[in-house]
């Protein structure tokens, strides 16, 4: 019943730009304050994990009551500096140290476990994880994963300029760096660990956002063909938006639910993933209604196209 509505929307999204920006820029400056507070406290703005840093990481699921205290004690002699949290429930621990090298031939998780095993019994923990990454090899990692999603947004735009026009193409990498943006900021606001998995749901948010423009875009073009010599351009908009909506919100809705159950059954592995997964589609369907269409206004208005010069005409109440 909710979706026969909006099969009939008529809402004036364009005329709530300046209200979205606002909104936009207010997350932007708190999220990059946050940001700058971990850089200049930590010395990073982002929680790199080992994929990045290099080092070795173990995680242990204990069925014995112990504490981060004591366990510092007993890992300390054999791993100085090795940073122990705990990582999702109370009973389970991360182990993550700055170094990769071996030691006669023995892994500095091997070490690290045979010095848990020294202390508990075999059946009071169980290992769940364990990672070793060399700092040669995550600098690189770092360097294409940034590489890689700079490249996504180079073809973006040249698929949107070959596809649509560039007008089209400036918009939508305009609304979709918004979405990359926002999405890094909490990713870093909140001390997210950034790991290839997580470069893999950025670029898929990348992705769909992108995928969720065009959408909106192919029916303004075809609404813009349709509309005759004259026409009111912040009026095409709107009204391609309202078409697009039953298709935008029922995709979100149904996105979303999947990733609700994976947040929750899926385990602390998966759950930081499917919760940047959740936040990106959130924002991408934001943009994708309120941030993108008024860009491409904006551009249409500053760079305007031949025919259009002459003919657009935007409705007072619309404001500048």
């Amino acid at each position: 019943m909710r979706m026969r509505l909006f099969a009939n929307a008529n809402f004036d999204f364009l005329s709530r730009r300046k209200t979205a920006f606002t909104i936009s820029g207010a997350v932007f400056v708190v999220l990059l304050g946050l940001s700058f507070t971990w850089l200049f406290g930590r010395g990073s703005a982002f929680n790199y994990g080992v994929d990045f840093t290099g080092g070795t990481l173990v995680q242990v699921h204990f069925y014995e009551p112990t504490s981060v205290g004591e366990l510092r004690e007993i890992i300390a002699p054999v791993a100085p500096g090795t940073e122990i949290t705990r990582f999702g429930a109370d009973d389970e621990y991360l182990f993550r140290a700055p170094d990769f090298a071996e030691e006669e031939g023995t892994a500095l998780s091997d070490q690290i476990i045979e010095t848990i095993g020294a202390h508990f019994s075999a059946d009071a923990f169980e290992i769940t994880r364990t990672e070793a990454v060399g700092p040669k090899v995550g600098g690189e990692l770092q360097q294409k994963a940034i590489l890689a999603i700079a490249l996504s947004l180079i073809a973006i735009l040249l698929y949107l300029a070959i596809r649509f026009e560039w007008r089209f193409g400036v918009a939508a990498v305009g609304a979709t760096a918004h979405d990359l943006i926002l999405a890094l900021l909490i990713i870093s606001a909140f001390r997210l660990e950034v790991s290839l998995t997580t470069v893999a749901a950025v670029l898929t948010i990348i992705g769909y956002s992108l995928n969720d423009k065009i959408i909106v875009f192919d029916r303004i073009r075809e609404n813009l063909r349709g509309a005759g010599r004259k026409f009111d351009f912040i009026e095409v908009l709107n009204r391609s938006i309202n078409e697009t909506l039953p298709r935008t919100i029922m995709t979100s809705v149904t996105t979303l639910v999947t990733l609700m159950a994976l947040f929750l059954v899926g385990g602390t592995i998966l759950q930081e993933f499917a919760l940047i997964l959740i936040l990106g589609i959130v924002i991408g369907t934001y943009s994708s209604i309120f941030i993108g269409s008024p860009l491409l206004y904006y551009t249409e208005r500053r760079w305007p196209r031949a025919e259009a010069r002459t003919t657009t005409r935007t409705p007072a109440r619309a404001g500048a």
